[in-house]
C-alpha cells in the first residue's frame, strides 16, 4: 500500500462531515471516515483494506461502472444516487460525489468517495424546513472544495468543487501560492491553514471570507489538515471549504420566517404570535400582552405600532411600577398651570403626547383603582381632563397594555376593576415563557451572537456544544431578557471565536451541576434518565450508534430503537 496516499486520504477524511471513503485502484478501502461510519455501521477497522462492492454490496464498482470511469478518466461524478448495504443488510439510499485521488505527479491511484444518507437528509430537511421543498435540491448541490499546498504554500490540486466556489480554473492556481488566489484578510495574519502547518492541530468549521475570481466576496467554511509522507514528515496540507452563501441566504430566509419585527421563534406558539400580530397590527383594536416577566411584552407592543399606520406616530411607553400613585395620574393625564403648589406651567401628560399614536402600558396590573376609572373613560370616550382642568381633552391614542398577572384573579380579589379588564382584554396576546419553548434558544442565541458581535466589535461565531447543553436544561427564570444578559456576560469573558463553558455566567453553570435537577423532576424519572445516558453516550462517540451501543452494552439496532423512541438527535 502506497503510505503517502493513504496519510493524505486520512486526511482529506477526518476533515469532512458526511461519510467519506478513498479506495485504491483494486477498489480496496483505504480509509474510512467517522461520518462513513454512522452511516454504515461499520468500524473503519474492520473495512480497511476489504473491497468495496463486495462489503457494500453496491454495483457502483462494477468493471464499467460510473466510478470505475472516474478512476479511468479522473472525470468526477457529481451528485449521483445509488444503494449500499448497511452493516445490518439493509439498503441505504445514498447520493454520491468520487473524486480521483491523485499522487503528487498528478497520477491517479485511487478514489475519494464522499456520500449522504439520503432519507436522514429528506428527513432532517423536512423537520427543518417545513414548506420549502426546493432545500433538499439545495443541500444535494453543496460540494466541498478540496485544495492541497505543498510546503511551500503552492496549491499541488484543486478539485471542480474549488473551482465553483471561487471562479478559478485548476489549470490558472497550479503552482500558485494559495494567498494569491483566495485572497482572504487572514492570510496574512490568522491563515488556518497556517495555524495547522505550525501546530499540527486540524481545524474545523473556520469561517473566513475570500475573494472570487469575479472580484465577489464569498463567505466560506474551512477546514483544514496536514498530509504526511511514509516517513512521517509533514509535505504539505490540505484545505476543505464550504460556500456558506447558501447557507446564509436561508439562515436570512429562516429569520424572516420565525421572526416578527425581532421577535424571535420558531416554537408553534411563537408562530401563532406572528400570525396574529399580523392581523391586529392594522387595526386600532385594543391589544393585553400576558407573559411573565422578560418573555419580550414590549418587543411585541412595539412590533404592533410599527406594523400599522401609526408606526410614523408617538410610541409612548408608560411603566406603571416606576412612579407614585401621587405623581402617576399627572405622568398620564398632564395638569394645568396652578393645579397644585409647583405647577408654574401647564405640561401634557403622556396621553396628549401619544396623539395620533400608541400608548403602552407595561405592568398596568400595577396601576391603581383610584386611576383605573379614569383609565376606563379614556378607553371609552378617548378623552380626559388634566389635573386643575376644567376641560374636557380629546386624544386619537391606540392604547396597548401589558401585565405578568393574571387580572381576572385580580378582578375577583378586588384589586382590579372588572369593566377595565374586560375593556382592555379585547385582543389578549399571550407569549410562552423561555422554558417552554426550548427549541428556540438556538436562534435566540444566534441572533444575541450578532447583536454584541456589533456591539463590542467582536467576531464570535457559535457557541460550543456543551455551552449550549447547558443552556437548553437552564430553566430560564428570566426568560428571554435573562438568556440575553448570559451571552453578553459570555461575550464580554469570550476571548476567542467560540463561547465555551467557563465564559457562562456562574448561576447557571451552578445549576447545570446538578445532574438530577431536571430528572428528578420529569413525569418519568427512569426514563427521563435513560434518556440522557444514550444521549451522552453519543456525545462522548462522535454520534457512532456502534460506537455508542458497544459502550452501552447494547445491540445498535436496540440503541437506534431507542434514539427514536426518546427523539434524540444531534442538535
Amino acid at each position: 500500500m502506497n503510505i503517502r496516499r493513504y496519510n493524505t486520504a486520512e486526511a482529506v477524511s477526518e476533515i469532512f462531515s458526511d461519510g467519506v471513503i478513498a479506495l485504491d485502484k483494486d477498489f480496496k478501502i483505504i480509509s474510512f471516515s467517522r461520518g462513513a461510519e454512522v452511516i454504515t455501521g461499520y468500524n473503519a477497522a474492520e473495512v480497511i483494506g476489504k473491497d468495496y462492492s463486495r462489503l457494500f454490496k453496491s454495483r457502483l464498482c462494477n468493471k464499467d461502472s460510473l466510478l470505475a470511469k472516474v478512476l479511468k478518466t479522473g472525470e468526477p461524478l457529481v451528485n449521483f444516487r445509488g444503494q449500499i448495504k448497511d452493516a445490518d443488510e439493509n439498503t441505504i439510499n445514498i447520493l454520491i460525489n468520487a473524486t480521483a485521488l491523485k499522487n503528487i505527479k498528478g497520477d491517479i491511484v485511487g478514489l475519494i468517495i464522499n456520500f449522504r444518507d439520503l432519507e436522514e437528509m429528506y428527513r432532517l430537511s423536512a423537520e427543518l424546513y417545513k414548506e420549502t421543498a426546493r432545500l433538499t435540491a439545495i443541500l444535494s448541490s453543496i460540494n466541498d472544495g478540496v485544495l492541497t499546498i505543498d510546503n511551500e504554500w503552492r496549491i499541488t490540486s484543486f478539485n471542480p468543487a474549488a473551482v465553483r466556489i471561487t471562479g478559478f480554473k485548476a489549470a490558472e492556481v497550479l503552482g500558485k501560492h494559495c494567498y494569491e488566489i483566495l485572497k482572504s484578510t487572514t492570510c496574512n495574519e490568522n491563515c488556518p491553514l497556517r495555524k495547522t502547518m505550525e501546530t499540527k492541530e486540524p481545524i474545523s468549521d473556520y469561517e473566513i471570507e475570500i475573494i472570487n475570481a469575479h472580484g465577489e466576496i464569498v463567505p466560506i467554511s474551512v477546514s483544514t489538515a496536514l498530509l504526511i509522507d511514509e516517513e512521517g514528515e509533514i509535505i504539505g496540507g490540505v484545505e476543505t471549504f464550504r460556500d456558506l452563501s447558501t447557507f446564509k441566504h436561508l439562515r436570512e430566509e429562516l429569520n424572516i420566517k420565525f421572526s416578527f419585527h425581532n421577535i424571535i421563534g420558531k416554537d408553534k406558539r411563537m408562530r401563532e404570535i406572528y400570525n396574529l400580530l399580523k392581523v391586529i397590527s392594522p387595526t386600532d383594536t385594543t391589544v393585553l400582552i400576558i407573559g411573565e416577566t422578560g418573555t419580550g411584552k414590549e418587543l411585541v407592543a412595539r412590533a404592533i405600532h410599527y406594523n400599522s399606520s401609526r408606526k410614523n406616530r408617538p410610541f409612548i411607553k408608560v411603566d406603571c411600577t416606576a412612579l407614585p400613585e401621587t405623581l402617576l395620574e399627572s405622568e398620564l393625564f398632564g395638569y394645568k398651570k396652578g393645579a397644585f403648589t409647583d405647577a408654574r406651567s401647564d405640561k401634557p401628560g403622556k396621553f396628549k403626547l401619544a396623539d395620533k399614536g400608541t400608548i403602552f402600558l407595561d405592568e398596568i396590573g400595577e396601576l391603581p383603582v383610584s386611576i383605573q376609572a379614569k383609565l376606563l373613560r379614556v378607553l371609552e370616550e378617548q378623552s380626559f381632563e388634566p389635573l386643575g382642568a376644567v376641560k374636557t381633552e380629546k386624544v386619537d391614542v391606540r392604547i396597548i397594555a401589558a401585565t405578568n398577572k393574571d387580572l381576572k384573579e385580580e378582578t375577583e380579589q378586588g384589586k382590579f376593576r372588572k369593566d377595565l379588564y374586560y375593556r382592555l382584554n379585547v385582543v389578549p396576546v399571550t407569549l410562552p415563557p423561555l422554558r417552554n419553548r426550548r427549541e428556540d434558544i438556538p436562534l435566540l442565541i444566534e441572533h444575541f451572537i450578532t447583536i454584541f458581535n456589533k456591539k463590542f466589535n467582536k467576531r464570535v461565531n457559535k457557541i460550543s456544544q456543551d455551552a449550549l447543553d447547558i443552556l437548553l436544561d437552564y430553566p430560564w427564570p428570566g426568560n428571554v431578557r435573562q438568556l440575553e444578559h448570559a451571552i453578553e456576560h459570555a461575550f464580554i469573558h469570550c476571548s476567542g471565536k467560540i463561547i465555551q463553558v467557563n465564559h457562562l455566567p456562574d448561576d447557571i453553570r451552578d445549576e447545570s451541576n446538578s445532574l438530577f435537577h431536571s430528572i428528578i423532576s420529569a413525569e418519568n424519572p427512569l426514563e427521563e434518565l435513560e434518556k440522557k445516558v444514550i444521549h451522552e453516550a453519543l456525545k462522548k462517540n462522535d454520534w457512532s450508534l456502534q460506537r455508542a451501543a458497544n459502550q452501552l452494552k447494547l445491540s445498535r439496532s436496540t440503541l437506534w430503537r431507542k434514539t427514536k423512541k426518546y427523539g434524540i438527535k444531534k442538535r
